[in-house]
């Protein structure tokens, strides 16, 4: 028979070549942990960043919203004003109704810009399509239109409810 061949166990590895495989083992986890450490770290850093690009966000978005209320307070004021104008005119009434045409569209335009506006955004949008639908019944009830134009400009919700009022006023069959 041949001989048999010793399988060699860990009892039978000299303590030299153990210390070989030790440290190669702890060589391969030392990396291994150096790797997660860096990869914890830097998950961190992008969680840092995340947030503060959210937060950067959110403040921007802010501000864009402000500007928003901002240019529809101011084109409220400038319809106001052009309404005032035609009310005191003596003549152009024409030209004076598409000036206040034009400053109930970029009224119209702002309003819809906000996002808490649905109701004003509603009732603007009424007043916006009465004007242009019927200029002849909105033009002899201009000074019903200047009273509650100036109620919204001082934020009293009853300007906004004269409003819808007198969008519902109008009679929509005639001109």
């Amino acid at each position: 028979m041949a001989k048999k061949e010793k399988i060699k166990t860990k009892k039978e590895i000299p303590a030299k070549d153990m210390v070989k495989y030790t440290a190669r083992d702890f060589g391969q986890e030392y990396i291994m942990k150096r790797k997660m450490v860096r990869a914890i770290v830097l998950s961190i850093l992008s969680l840092i960043a995340l947030a503060v690009f959210v937060a950067l966000y959110i403040a921007e978005t802010a501000k864009v919203k402000e500007k928003f209320r901002q240019q529809y307070r101011k084109s409220l004021d400038t319809f106001s004003m052009d309404l005032d104008n035609y009310l005191n005119a003596d003549g152009d009434f024409e030209f004076r109704y598409r000036v206040l045409l034009s400053d109930i569209s970029n009224v119209n335009a702002f309003v819809f810009l906000v996002d808490d506006y649905e109701d004003k955004q509603k009732s603007i949008n009424g007043l916006y399509t009465v004007f242009i639908k019927y200029p002849e019944q909105t033009q002899k009830r201009l000074d019903e239109v200047a009273v509650f134009i100036k109620d919204v400009i001082a934020n009293l919700d009853k300007g906004y409810e004269e409003m819808d009022k007198f969008v519902e006023s109008i009679d929509k069959k005639g001109y």
